[in-house]
């Protein structure tokens, strides 16, 4: 996978709160599952700005990297 962002991440449905996400409005992550490339992972705050798009072998090992 070459690109690493999804410079307009408004255009996709489908986002979900990260459930690690505090209940404030400042601190919510939202990933979008099915996403045919890869987990993109974007600020809720800032919906039509970009997302991340993490290879799915990164993925598991930066979940584990966030709790621990």
């Amino acid at each position: 996978m070459s690109e690493r962002i999804i410079h307009s991440a408004i255009a996709l449905t489908g986002w979900r709160k990260s459930s690690y996400s505090g209940n404030d409005a400042g601190s919510c992550v939202e990933v979008l599952d099915s996403y045919p490339t890869g987990i993109p992972v974007r600020d809720s705050k800032v919906p039509h700005g970009p997302a991340l798009l993490f290879p799915p072998a990164a993925w598991a090992p930066f979940i584990q990297a966030v709790k621990g």
